[in-house]
């Protein structure tokens, strides 16, 4: 008996241990999430350069919330990019020039502008999708004006000339940026390829503006004259 009663205890099989369970997320309290830490957060995103891949589900898993909570915030990724942006923006574009200088402080303006919207690819899709109206970009275009418009004739010539600056800078960035990570091959005919290739170059823009102010300039001086004659 005592045999049978060892084999049958060592037939029992050994208790197993309790499966480990994953714990959930710990979620912030509901209501302490506000709209500063939802753009902060975007914010630190869009400068490490992981605006594309950001979605607001991702964003919510970084702040450690749930989706629905940043939509109380912010209507959609777009909405958030552009509040982004305009913060960037805000400290990006300024000119060391003085505004005396008018072509000097316009040119440099520019020039920090475009190579703004190169570095931030998430600003570049901002100003190529509508017309941005966040208060830095209506403080960049009134601070613009106030010094085209010692320039120019009248107020709109002044607004004639910073559409066409305003929309260069755009467009310039934009090929230039598209461009980026193109190399020409060694067997392009003539060198044409590297030849083009020069044209998005930050010397080529800052040819291309200095005729567009030459042009500006120009402008005002013959509207002058006839409204003296």
């Amino acid at each position: 008996m005592r045999g049978m009663a060892a084999s049958g205890g060592s037939s029992k099989r050994a208790a197993r241990p309790p499966r480990a369970t994953s714990l959930p997320r710990e979620r912030v309290p509901r209501g302490t999430i506000s709209r500063e830490q939802v753009v902060e957060a975007a914010t630190r995103i869009v400068q490490d350069g992981g605006y594309e891949e950001m979605t607001v589900r991702s964003l919510a898993d970084r702040l450690g919330v749930a989706p629905m909570s940043l939509y109380r915030h912010v209507r959609d990724k777009d909405d958030l990019l552009d509040e982004v942006v305009d913060r960037l923006l805000a400290t990006a574009w300024r000119p060391s020039a003085s505004p005396s200088d008018w072509e000097g402080w316009i040119a440099m303006a520019a020039n920090k502008f475009r190579n703004f919207l190169v570095k931030q690819p998430a600003a570049l899709r901002v100003f190529l999708q509508h017309p941005v109206v966040s208060p830095a970009a209506i403080a960049r275009m009134n601070a613009m004006m106030d010094v085209l418009r010692d320039v120019t004739v009248d107020e709109d010539a002044a607004k004639r000339a910073y559409a066409a600056i305003h929309t260069y800078t755009v467009g310039f960035a934009a090929l230039e940026a598209g461009r980026s990570g193109w190399v020409p091959s060694d067997d392009a005919p003539d060198g044409l390829a590297r030849e083009l290739a020069a044209y998005t170059t930050a010397q080529q823009f800052a040819t291309g503006l200095r005729y567009l102010l030459e042009g500006i300039e120009r402008d005002a001086h013959r509207q002058r004259g006839t409204m003296a004659g």
